[in-house]
């Protein structure tokens, strides 16, 4: 049914276009990412993107001659191609040809675990297609015969029926909106998810950074979980949360998101707000950066561009440079002029400097912290297993008729509700910084 669509192979050759914030390794790992294997690259300088075939007409025949030569069946560029382009390098090339979006898309299909994540990663797919169904099928154009019982049908005038690229178009609108309605279910779930961690003042940390700068390393780290972690692009897809557990301020959830990418595609930010909200919610972002990168600062930058899309660009951030295996630093805690922590610089594959990280981390969410000691009674041993579950008691003494002081170190509306939860309202009269 497919029209002369060559089919693709695994031999990929890449087309590379020359910006200031783009790199050929890059288009390489994203191909390798995808199970594909680059067996050339070729370079090309475009101010303009030609509106036929983006590269012109002497660069095109550059990359049909090296085709041959490689035996290569897929071409990829490394920028996002127009429907119309699609069609006019295949039919020149008789080979198949895949822009930016298209190479992403593939990659998230393969990496794609959870329920959430093939439902987010299918709606970008059918968000692209849409715009190509019709440079994708020659049988697109036939009409189907009218079915006689339309309007008129009495007098023996039948409608002239629906393209077959109406059909496929109206199938794809029908999937596409079901799928919305499946994802504004998750959006709700997760809403509620966050309104039950803010009444138990849990607060959120939210991993963010370019693809591969080792999130889902530091995480495991962190959070002592197994979460799938490679040295490839968007190794892992899926949103997870994890308990982090915090000096003083007790419990924290920690959650890691997709990776971020230079150009990444706008469809595929709207596919997955429902988990990048995550970021837009939390109390504070670790913006995860690879030090050993020669790119990094523009990096930051493209984090930063999707951060102001997705509209988190006002939430706290810690930037974490991460790698200091790779490079000569140390792991050390980088202040602001205000004192408070600005960068940590660690190893999350080493696990140097994890502990910096979290005191940093500790200390931006900690607010208005006392040092007191409390002198309870044998029968609120409810309280003491509470102040002992948050990490707040420094010391403890057992008096000779079963009370106990604790001297403890904790924020202060973290005590007043305890004390509120217990009915302890001695608890609040002793919570007062000692003197």
């Amino acid at each position: 049914m497919f029209f002369e669509r060559p089919e693709a192979g695994t031999h990929a050759l890449l087309v590379h276009i020359e910006q200031d914030d783009s790199t050929a390794e890059e288009l390489k790992e994203l191909a390798l990412s995808a199970g594909l294997e680059p067996v050339a690259c070729l370079s090309a300088k475009r101010r303009v993107p030609d509106p036929k075939t983006y590269i012109g007409a002497g660069k095109l025949e550059e990359v049909r001659e090296l085709a041959d030569a490689s035996d290569a069946r897929l071409i990829l560029f490394d920028e996002e191609l127009t429907p119309t382009q699609e069609r006019n390098l295949e039919k020149y090339l008789e080979r198949r040809v895949l822009g930016r979006t298209g190479l992403i898309l593939d990659i998230f299909a393969q990496r794609a675990r959870t329920h959430e994540g093939k439902l987010q990663v299918e709606l970008a797919q059918l968000q692209h297609m849409s715009t190509r169904l019709v440079r994708g099928w020659t049988h697109l154009d036939r009409q189907r015969g009218g079915s006689g019982r339309g309007q008129g049908s009495s007098m023996g005038v039948t409608g002239a029926g629906e393209t077959q690229l109406e059909a496929d178009q109206r199938m794809v609108g029908t999937r596409i909106k079901n799928i919305n309605q499946r994802l504004s279910k998750v959006r709700k779930q997760r809403n509620q998810n966050r309104r039950a961690r803010a009444r138990a003042d849990i607060q959120t940390v939210s991993l963010v950074g370019y693809t591969n700068a080792g999130k889902s390393t530091l995480f495991n780290r962190l959070c002592e979980a197994d979460v799938h972690a490679a040295d490839q692009l968007f190794a892992t897809l899926d949103p997870t949360l994890r308990q982090l557990e915090l000096p003083v301020l007790g419990k924290a959830i920690l959650t890691d998101t997709v990776g971020f990418i230079r150009s990444l595609p706008h469809g595929l930010i709207d596919a997955f707000r429902a988990t990048l909200e995550e970021a837009q919610r939390a109390d504070l972002l670790l913006h995860v950066i690879d030090a050993s990168s020669p790119e990094k600062d523009i990096h930051i930058h493209e984090v930063d561009k999707v951060l102001a899309e997705i509209e988190a660009q006002d939430v706290r951030q810690l930037l974490v440079y991460n790698k200091i295996d790779l490079i000569d630093e140390k792991p050390r805690i980088d202040r602001g002029s205000e004192g408070q922590p600005v960068r940590v610089w660690i190893s999350s594959l080493s696990g140097e400097g994890t502990d910096l990280l979290i005191q940093a981390i500790s200390e931006l969410l900690t607010r208005s912290v006392i040092e007191t000691t409390l002198c309870l009674s044998p029968a609120e041993g409810a309280l003491r297993a509470e102040l002992f579950s948050l990490g707040a008691v420094l010391d403890e003494e057992t008096g000779a008729d079963g009370s106990m002081n604790l001297h403890v170190r904790i924020e202060q509306h973290r005590l007043d509700r305890l004390g509120k939860k217990l009915g302890n309202a001695s608890v609040l009269a002793l919570a007062l910084p000692q003197e």
